[in-house]
């Protein structure tokens, strides 16, 4: 994704702001338990204003809610992102509302995911290593340029009537584009999510973090809703033709952020890199443990997403538009989740991240079992709530306590893990197919409860983590 010269190359002379922060692999965030050391990181300024959140306790008058937008590289990574999540969160109605529109099958959803999943599986670790190889700002910037153009042929070949229910086989073609948006993702997303750190810094994390999972679930609060009422109204091209302009919007944003840090790692070649960063993680026991539960939480919590469209038309009856209102809704609870997180100081963010999976097993517990519109919406809020506080928990620390040189290969395990959710989504499509999708759905949410109450009571080292 840039040129093969530049992987081991020191931050060029353009991003000499950010080197004091981005460039150093001296520093030690964690100690070998992966606690952090006294006194913390003292690298970490940030590229733009910002400043820390502060200890002691918490009054009004010390909200900082939406401090890192002070910051204007954090402004423009955000406008970015929002371009972005917008087509994500219209896509990942539209394609599974068409795949179902296409098959009636919910085992076709199912190959979906795991066709969106598997190139994730396979590409993120080595897009770990391209984020601490290369700037991360190419990397976004070509990410988003291909996941444009995959969503303008789209776009086309529904506007010519190549993908209806009248040439049964067409829907492979979705198959074909999750493969290649499965990829991109996957060398991407470590990259997005590695950068934050090295604009707003340490201390800061948090907030932006929060306020990055509040724009995500806005648009999650609009872009299905208003997706629906596309498809209703001009087809499912004019939502493909839209997430085009989105993804352009994105590009725009990002070619205006300055440059960005690399890591000047040892000429291992890639391979050694992964490997590397995988005897990292193996050594870190808490940064293990987040990466365990975090795996735990999406496998048991997200195939509820892809089988949004039974829920919508043979559950509750309420069709494409119904459907996509009912993952905005979701986005009302995580919208006010993450405003609280990102008010709160750096205090007792183990337990809140516990305490969110067990809100996340109740609410969809409750949702899954629901066939009366009312009770649904209101289950599906706190859905929101608690799927905002595990993504923003877990990003947060593991960011926090990651050492700076393996940051981009952590979080490329993190992101492996939403790949290997497919896996869970093709497992509970084939329960559903034999026990119904409620009591599938359902009967994973439970799990979630149970597990997400044994981590809280038999791994303080998570509990304990401020």
């Amino acid at each position: 994704m840039a040129n093969p010269e530049d992987e081991n190359s020191e931050v060029s002379a353009s991003s000499a702001s950010t080197t004091e922060q981005a460039t150093t692999t001296e520093n030690s965030p964690t100690e070998g338990n992966g606690t952090r050391p006294p006194g913390g990181n003292p690298r970490m300024a940030g590229m733009g204003m910002g400043g820390g959140m502060g200890g002691g306790g918490l009054s009004l008058k010390d909200l900082r809610t939406f401090t890192s937008f002070k910051n204007s590289v954090f402004r423009l990574y955000y406008f970015a992102m929002l371009g972005q999540m917008g087509a994500m969160n219209m896509q990942m109605m539209a394609r599974s509302f068409l795949v179902y529109y296409l098959t009636g099958s919910y085992i076709a959803l199912g190959v979906m995911a795991l066709a969106n999943s598997v190139p994730m599986l396979l590409f993120s670790l080595f897009g770990g290593v391209i984020a601490d190889r290369i700037e991360k700002k190419t990397v976004l910037l070509w990410g988003q340029l291909a996941s444009a153009a995959v969503s303008l042929v789209i776009a086309l070949l529904l506007a010519v009537d190549i993908m209806t229910p009248d040439i049964p086989n067409s829907w492979w073609i979705l198959i074909g584009a999750s493969l290649v948006q499965g990829v991109i993702m996957g060398l991407m997303m470590p990259a997005r999510q590695a950068i934050i750190p090295e604009i707003v810094g340490e201390e800061q994390l948090m907030n932006a973090l929060s306020l990055n999972t509040m724009g995500m679930n806005g648009l999650r609060l609009f872009a299905p809703a208003i997706a629906g009422f596309m498809i209703a109204g001009f087809g499912y091209e004019a939502v493909y033709y839209t997430m085009t302009g989105l993804y352009v919007v994105a590009v725009i944003f990002i070619a205006l952020m300055p440059k960005t840090g690399t890591m000047k790692l040892e000429s291992r070649g890639a391979l050694g890199d992964v490997i590397e960063g995988l005897k990292y993680v193996r050594n870190q026991h808490i940064i293990l443990m987040i990466l365990a539960l975090t795996l735990v939480m999406v496998l048991l919590s997200m195939p509820y997403m892809f089988l949004m469209p039974v829920f919508a038309i043979d559950i509750l009856d309420v069709g494409e538009s119904g459907g996509g209102l009912l993952m905005s809704i979701s986005g009302i609870g995580a919208i006010a989740g993450s405003l609280v997180l990102a008010s709160l100081p750096n205090k007792k963010r183990g337990l809140m991240f516990l305490c969110s999976g067990i809100v996340l097993g109740i609410a969809l517990t409750g949702f899954s079992f629901s066939s009366l519109w009312w009770s649904s919406v209101a289950m599906i809020i706190f859905v929101g709530v608690g799927q905002t506080g595990r993504m923003t928990l877990a990003n947060t620390l593991l960011q926090y306590y990651v050492k700076d040189a393996y940051r981009g290969r952590v979080m490329s395990l993190y992101m492996m893990e939403f790949g290997l959710t497919s896996f869970g989504v093709f497992f509970t499509t084939i329960m559903a197919e034999q026990v119904g999708v409620q009591m599938a759905v359902g009967s994973l949410a439970i799990a979630l409860v149970i597990c997400s109450v044994l981590f809280l009571i038999f791994v303080p080292s998570i509990r304990k983590l401020d």
